[in-house]
């Protein structure tokens, strides 16, 4: 059986962002207990959202919100806004080389941004962030 649109737009982003040299990419995956020294990326299913109905024939308009988490860590303030910023220059310029995911969406765009760094006693200090995306896409089902 095919992929649904909705699992076939997580995977296409998902290979995207696997060609972020670099950083660990999961999907769905709990933070690691240990962040691995080039960064971690997870993809999170995220929302699919209420779909919107075209008749004749019957499509679901859905506009999916993701999430995609990013953490660094490092002693350094310095390299470590430095790797996170380079983690998220890859991520934008991927997003921009390729805004439908090679057609398994109509448009994806980033829709918001959250930043945090974290100090943790006796270890070295972690940048996160929490990119939200928006895949717009057309499925013949009510689930995607």
């Amino acid at each position: 059986m095919a992929d649904s649109t909705r699992e076939t737009a997580l995977k296409a982003l998902l290979v995207l962002l696997k060609t972020i040299p670099g950083p660990d990419v999961t999907r769905n995956s709990p933070e690691p207990k240990k962040i691995p020294n080039a960064g971690w990326i997870n993809l999170d299913d995220g929302d699919p959202g209420e779909p919107d109905v075209l008749l004749s024939p019957t499509l679901y308009e859905f506009d999916h919100e993701v999430e995609i988490q990013v953490i660094v860590k490092g002693v350094d303030p310095e390299k470590r806004d430095l790797a996170f910023d380079v983690i998220l220059q890859a991520i934008s310029a991927a997003i921009l080389g390729d805004e439908t995911l090679g057609g398994a969406v109509d448009y994806m765009s980033v829709t918001a941004m959250e930043f945090n760094t974290n100090d943790i006693e006796g270890a070295a200090t972690i940048k996160a962030g929490l990119i939200s995306l928006s895949l717009q896409y057309t499925s013949p089902s009510p689930l995607g």
